[in-house]
This record gives C-alpha cells, sequence and structure tokens, in this order.
C-alpha cells in the first residue's frame, strides 16, 4: 500500500515523506476552505477573491484581532511644547519696545568702539576733520593709554594728596589738615576681592588727565586743560565731602591738591640705581564754586551752603 487511508494503522514506507495530516474542520480559520478543489489562502490568509473580514490575520500568536476602533493620531505626537521664553514670550507691544531697546544699546556700543578706535589709530582723515568729537566722547571718562605694555613702563608711587580751606557752621575760616586721597583708595582695595572701578581708576586717571594737559609749571598746554583741572577739582571736593573735612555742615571754599611720587625700588639682583628721594608738585590753590560743590556732594546730601543756611 502506497498511503495509509485516515484511521487506518499502515505505517509509512522508510525514506518515503509522510504526508499531511489532515485538518479537522472545527480547526480551520473562519473563510479558510480546504485544498480539495475550492478557494486557497491568499498570504493575508483571506481567501481569493473574497474581501477581507475586518480583522488583523493572526501571524504572530502575540497579536490581537483589529477591533475596528479608530485611534487619535495626536497621541503619537510627543509630550507638549514648552511655552515660549524670553521676547517671544512678551505680547506684541513689548517685543517691539525691547527690540527697540535692543536696537539702542546695539548702535551705542558700536559707536563707542569706533570712537576708541579712531581714538587709538594713527591720525587719519577722519581723526583730523573730527578729531574734537572724538577727543569729546573719550575723555576723561574713557582715555586710552599704554603705559602698561611700554617698553619703560610706569615705576613710580604716586600719592595724591588735598587740604582745603573750609569755612565752619560758626563762620569761621580755617585750613584743614592734608588728605592723602590715594592712601584711602589703597585701604578701599587692600583685601576687597571685587574692588570698585571707582576706587581703583578715577583719582589715578584723573591726575594722569591733568599731568599730560600741563606743563611743569601747571600752565595748560591745550584746550583740554580746563577740562582736567575741572575734572580733578570735582573728585577732590567729592573726596573731601565723604570725609567730612573741616566738620560736619562746614563749606570748602577753596582746595589745593598736591603729588608725592616715589620712585620703585629695584629688585635686589638688579644693579639699577634710583634715587629714593620723594618728589612734590604742589599745585594752586582753586575756588570751589557752587557747581563744583553740587557735583561733589553725594546724592541725597545736602551741600555745606545749605547746611549752614539751616
Amino acid at each position: 500500500m502506497d498511503a495509509y487511508d485516515k484511521g487506518s494503522t499502515a505505517r509509512p514506507v522508510p525514506g518515503e515523506p509522510e504526508p499531511a495530516a489532515a485538518v479537522p474542520d472545527s480547526l480551520r480559520p473562519e473563510g479558510h476552505e480546504t485544498s480539495d478543489g475550492h478557494d486557497t489562502p491568499d498570504n493575508h490568509g483571506s481567501p481569493v477573491g473574497q474581501k477581507h473580514s475586518g480583522r488583523i490575520p493572526q501571524q504572530h500568536g502575540d497579536q490581537q484581532p483589529y477591533d475596528g476602533r479608530q485611534y487619535d493620531d495626536t497621541a503619537l505626537a510627543g509630550p507638549p511644547l514648552p511655552p515660549p521664553a524670553g521676547i517671544s514670550a512678551l505680547s506684541l507691544p513689548y517685543q517691539i519696545a525691547a527690540a527697540l531697546a535692543l536696537a539702542v544699546v546695539a548702535v551705542a556700543a558700536c559707536v563707542h568702539v569706533g570712537m576708541v578706535f579712531l581714538h587709538v589709530a594713527p591720525s587719519n582723515t577722519v581723526t583730523k576733520q573730527h578729531g574734537q568729537a572724538i577727543d569729546e566722547w573719550i575723555y576723561p571718562e574713557f582715555e586710552q593709554n599704554w603705559k602698561l605694555f611700554a617698553p619703560n613702563p610706569l615705576q613710580q608711587n604716586i600719592a595724591v594728596q588735598v587740604r582745603a580751606d573750609v569755612r565752619s557752621a560758626d563762620g569761621d575760616i580755617r585750613t584743614t589738615r592734608w588728605y592723602d586721597l590715594s592712601a584711602l583708595d589703597g585701604a578701599a582695595i587692600d583685601g576687597n576681592l571685587l574692588p570698585s572701578h571707582t576706587q581703583q581708576n578715577e583719582l589715578r586717571r584723573a591726575w594722569d588727565f591733568f599731568v599730560a594737559t600741563h606743563d611743569n609749571a601747571n600752565r595748560p598746554n591745550g584746550l583740554r586743560g580746563a577740562l582736567s583741572e575741572k575734572y580733578l577739582r570735582r573728585i577732590v571736593v567729592l573726596r573731601l565731602d565723604r570725609e567730612q573735612a573741616g566738620g560736619r555742615g562746614a563749606v570748602v571754599q577753596q582746595v589745593q591738591v598736591r603729588s608725592r611720587t616715589t620712585n620703585v625700588p629695584p629688585p635686589k639682583w638688579s644693579q639699577e640705581q634710583v634715587s629714593d628721594k620723594p618728589i612734590v608738585r604742589v599745585l594752586p590753590w582753586w575756588p570751589v564754586s557752587e557747581a563744583d560743590r553740587a557735583a561733589g556732594t553725594r546724592p541725597g546730601e545736602s551741600t555745606g551752603t545749605e547746611a549752614s543756611a539751616r
């Protein structure tokens, strides 16, 4: 017998393939016909020429039949975007105002950088035609110099000192002692991790500005001489006000400034010889005007004239 019938106990001939076992009708999937002349299933498990039954074929044991529900595609879009920050979070009028403010700051920064560049650049057509406007922008707050990088950098200690004639509250005129303003700035900087720009440079730059615009007889040698004198005078009046020179309520009538310059001693291994004798430069007395007093008084405090009038 070449094959065994259904229910036969005959065994297959050795070496021949074993015929496929018949699948009971109860185990056949719906819509699937047998191979005895009926339609055969296609690649998706549905009979050829028939519509799908609406279920996803169970090609893997862990898949479930499609239940026909529609799923929201937005659930696959990920987490919601964060809210806008910065300027974009503002309303339109505030965005316009912020943009205008940034534009003004950018223009001012470009103008300042251009002025500084023209100030330190060699003489050219622009500086010859607009030199006065450049100087008015730079001096005295933004003056540039090359002393730190010069072949012979500054090797001196310069102390700026001031005294004043003051009128006390009872009407007496007297002269104060000398106040070492440079020593006061040094004491404020010593041990301070974040010293202010004013403590470090205001007085020093004012004195350098004055020396550069005056000769050895303290006469101005250019158009900026009067400006440097006014700048230095108002700084010392401000410092005298801080120190309450002459007592509370005293009015500064005139001031006198002097400098005391000493050479920095050379290192021990150097054979350079320098003088250790200090050089003192005394300026003439400068009368103090009401404008100087107003500029040299801290905000929120009255001038000596107002205090004496009370």
